[in-house]
């Protein structure tokens, strides 16, 4: 590429400090800086984040206002629910700028808002912006894969995909989302709320489901804690017997006699046997185990970064992951 593209980073948690340290080593990418709204954070030296070569000259802000130049491209991973994310990506796409988002329900945007999706894609086409996101779950594991899988499958009668998570070696934030070291009652009752938990996987199966179908159905979602056999004690907290150390979530669509799509998770400390597997019931039936499942935080950076240059490619708008090339 002859010139640099300029790109800032949109939150500073685990994932957004990851994503900031490896642009840092792209050949096509110049980082003008970045955005986060923690009071501690803003004002900061991104040196203090790491590869101080990189980064000396750059500070945090409060604003996309506050970098000295533009970006073309943002990085952002601030949110999970599109609410959120949309009050924080509406300055960015009115100035014309591409979003690379990790919002889990920005996978599949109009399934919950319909309303701000439809918005947000005109704004976009407007302005000559484009976001999609995309992640390792939602975006890729227990949607975009199964999907992929499913073309050499005729009459694909019903896809299920079954990931198991080893919580322990994941970030503090995910560990916490997932409820550990409380009372099982309590989650439970804030996951059938949807005040917790994993996000995004009803957006999976509405994706699966609308790409294979042209509906997304309607789709049951069921969710619960996972009780803890014993005391765990992981980087950064402690959980004792009997207490909630993770999630076991499904979605379940079906259409008609057309297709059945069932998405189970299960996400917790000290798992045993982590995997994902993904069956494809069709001719000839397809059944792809990955042992060890696919590493998430690793893979969501990478997830980010790769999608870039397809989004570039594509049309001004608000797209989907399966709307873009694959290289």
């Amino acid at each position: 590429m002859k010139n640099k593209l300029k790109v800032a980073q949109f939150g500073l948690g685990p994932i957004g400090v990851e994503c900031l340290k490896a642009v840092s080593s792209l050949s096509w990418a110049r980082i003008v800086g970045a955005v986060d709204n923690d009071p501690n954070k803003i004002g900061k030296p991104l040196s203090e984040l790491g590869q101080k070569g990189a980064f000396r000259t750059l500070g945090v802000t409060a604003s996309i206002e506050g970098l000295r130049e533009q970006p073309d491209l943002v990085f952002h991973t601030a949110a999970s629910r599109f609410k959120i994310a949309y009050e924080q990506l509406l300055p960015l796409v009115r100035r014309g700028i591409c979003v690379v988002s990790s919002c889990e329900e920005l996978v599949f945007p109009s399934l919950r808002e319909p309303r701000l999706a439809g918005n947000l894609n005109r704004i976009c086409r407007k302005s000559g912006a484009r976001i999609v996101g995309t992640g390792v779950n939602p975006g890729f594991v227990m949607d975009l894969l199964p999907l992929c899988l499913s073309g050499v499958s005729q009459e694909v009668r019903s896809i299920r995909v079954g990931r198991v998570v080893n919580a322990s070696t994941r970030r503090e934030p995910l560990q916490r989302k997932i409820g550990s070291g409380m009372q099982p009652k309590a989650f439970t009752r804030l996951l059938r709320t949807g005040q917790a938990g994993h996000a995004g996987l009803r957006e999976s199966a509405a994706l699966l489901a609308y790409s294979l179908t042209g509906t997304t159905g309607r789709i049951r979602e069921t969710g619960e804690a996972v009780i803890a056999w014993h005391d765990i004690q992981t980087r950064y907290l402690r959980v004792r017997a009997g207490e909630t150390c993770g999630l076991h979530q499904t979605a379940e669509v079906k259409i008609g006699r057309k297709l059945q799509v069932i998405l189970d998770l299960k996400m917790y400390l000290d798992a045993e046997d982590p995997h994902d597997v993904i069956e494809v019931g069709g001719n000839p039936p397809i059944c792809l185990l990955i042992k060890g499942g696919v590493a998430g935080d690793q893979a969501t950076v990478a997830a980010l970064i790769n999608t870039a240059p397809r989004l570039l490619k594509a049309a001004p708008g608000l797209k989907l992951i399966t709307e873009l090339g694959l290289a």
